[in-house]
């Protein structure tokens, strides 16, 4: 038992099947589908279809590698501590720092988006530019504390509402869908107006960054391994979660896109870059603008029922990776606390909600939502990437209790999939992820092993990380040279070569070769359930 947990407290496990599919799937429809559709249509034009298509194929085979680590490690906030028996403890860190920093984003971005949605009956929410007023900023506060209860009352209760609101949340969407396509859907838009592809394969490689927020909903379901009734169960529903998730996804903006009424939006006929500036949720800019009331009233409600409900389950998940670096010793004891009637890791809670909540106030100056989302996104994609190697290694290790077929050839797909993510997501954006995530390592990572005295213990397998700090450079000086970054010297379809061979030929085998001989079993590092 570690330091500083009481005795006899711990996580339930209290989530079947059903609920962890209908989690999966409603913490991923949210504000990825309402906002990232017209930015990705504006990059890709019809192709944006595509692009969700071979974003859901990425994703799958991201989702694969958990879907074989969660049932070696079932443990809350797993993801976040895979690293840390396959590379030791600093590669850990930085792995872990990277999914906090996703998840620390995501609620403030879904807070946003329900203010967003609320503009539409308080205009002083918002400015002429979209981004919150004050008073719009103090909304999205409020919001962000709004989601505290829905996590705090026990995971039972959060499985048994998730999962209601989800169902309804999900029937809303779809409405929304058949709603679109029954008064307004015209198949001109397909091919009529320079072709499905107007901007080439080029326009829809960068428009797949934009979707992979949305396909975030299957990395929450590891997280919650160590509460579910039958973690076995987990890789089927992992599974099943990217399927659902991807059908609504297409649906989604295949109406979207069939959906455009040039007139009516101002627009010129297939001016497809102009769709990316439609002001904030552009299913109810869509609705307003046609002068559709039936439409208008449902995407109102899923532009404000929609991001609530996913911002509340990734406020759980962030939880839940704050508890994982309390384990791990990466972050103080306080946050490894379990309420003692509700059993969950309440300080992680509150204090995961109260960094969202300040963030939510500090960010409300952004101009753009989509900022925002694809930072959250590279840095997600910074933690993913270690993942498919510790896969291997785990392997190598002896330790995987269920391989999954073709995981020899799904592990190195998935690690070059990651990459190719965070390349296409550019230079700014990935430039302001390493920052945030560099100065993150640095405090966690050296300054307070240094002042805990616990350097000896907690840096000894920095050699087993340098992979990783030299993949990351990798990739943000591969972004700064190519064809969107500030140089410009490399076009992007060279780039994009370089970026996935580079990954596969060097940092993939220098990853895996990295890895422990054994996994690590220092007790200090070890849940207390183990």
């Amino acid at each position: 038992m570690s330091e500083g947990v009481p005795q006899g407290r711990q996580l339930r496990k209290e989530l079947s099947f059903t609920e962890l599919v209908i989690i999966g799937v409603a913490g991923a429809v949210g504000t990825g589908i309402l906002f990232s559709t017209a930015a990705m249509t504006g990059s890709a034009g019809p192709g944006s279809v595509l692009a969700w298509l071979l974003g859901g194929i990425f994703y799958f085979f991201i989702g694969l590698t958990y879907a074989e680590l969660v049932t070696t490690y079932p443990e809350a906030g797993g993801p976040s501590r895979y690293a840390l028996y396959t590379h030791g403890w600093f590669t850990n860190m930085i792995n872990s720092m990277a999914d906090l920093i996703w998840y620390i984003f995501i609620p403030p971005i879904e807070a946003f988006a329900v203010v967003d949605g609320l503009s539409v009956f308080y205009p002083s929410l918002v400015t002429s530019s979209g981004a919150p007023t004050l008073l719009g900023a103090i909304v999205a506060v409020i919001i962000m504390l709004l989601m505290i209860p829905f996590n705090y009352y026990g995971v039972k209760a959060f499985g048994l509402s998730t999962a209601s609101f989800g169902a309804v949340k999900l029937a809303f969407y779809i409405a929304v869908a058949g709603a679109l396509a029954a008064a307004f859907f015209d198949s001109k838009n397909l091919f009529a107006y320079h072709g499905f592809l107007p901007f080439g394969f080029t326009g829809v490689f960068l428009a797949i960054p934009f979707a992979m927020f949305a396909f975030g909903g299957i990395r929450v379901l590891p997280d919650y391994a160590e509460e579910s009734k039958d973690f076995r169960k987990l890789p089927l529903a992992i599974v099943l979660v990217v399927i659902g998730q991807l059908l609504i996804y297409l649906l989604l903006d295949f109406v979207f896109v069939t959906g455009i009424n040039w007139s009516k939006l101002g627009m010129a006929a297939g001016d497809w870059a102009s769709v990316s500036s439609i002001p904030g949720n552009p299913f109810i800019t869509m609705a307003h603008d046609y002068n559709a009331e039936l439409l208008f009233i449902l995407t109102v409600i899923v532009g404000v029922v929609g991001p609530f409900v996913v911002g509340y389950i990734y406020l759980g998940g962030g939880t839940r990776v704050l508890f994982a670096q309390g384990r791990t010793r990466i972050m103080p004891n306080l946050v490894k606390y379990i309420h003692e009637r509700y059993s969950i890791p309440y300080w992680a809670l509150l204090i995961t909600a109260l960094v969202g909540a300040v963030l939510a106030f500090l960010a409300a100056p952004v101009p753009s939502i989509y900022g925002l989302i694809e930072d959250a996104v590279v840095a997600g994609y910074l933690g993913f990437s270690v993942n498919p190697v510790a896969m291997i290694v785990s392997r190598r290790q002896g330790v995987t209790k269920y391989r999954i077929p073709g995981g020899s050839i799904i592990a190195p797909i998935a690690f070059a999939s990651a990459a190719l993510i965070i390349f296409w997501s550019g230079w700014v954006t990935v430039y302001y992820a390493v920052i945030l995530l560099t100065a993150a390592a640095a405090i966690f990572g050296i300054i307070l092993p240094l002042v805990r005295g616990t350097a000896g213990r907690d840096l000894r397998h920095v050699l087993n990380s340098l992979w990783y700090i030299a993949y990351i450079a990798f990739l943000t000086v591969m972004t700064y040279i190519g064809s969107d970054g500030a140089l410009n010297l490399i076009s992007f379809n060279y780039a994009t070569l370089i970026t996935v061979v580079v990954s596969l030929a060097v940092f993939y085998p220098w990853g895996v070769f990295s890895g422990l001989k054994q996994k690590l079993s220092d007790v200090d590092y070890m849940p207390e359930t183990q």
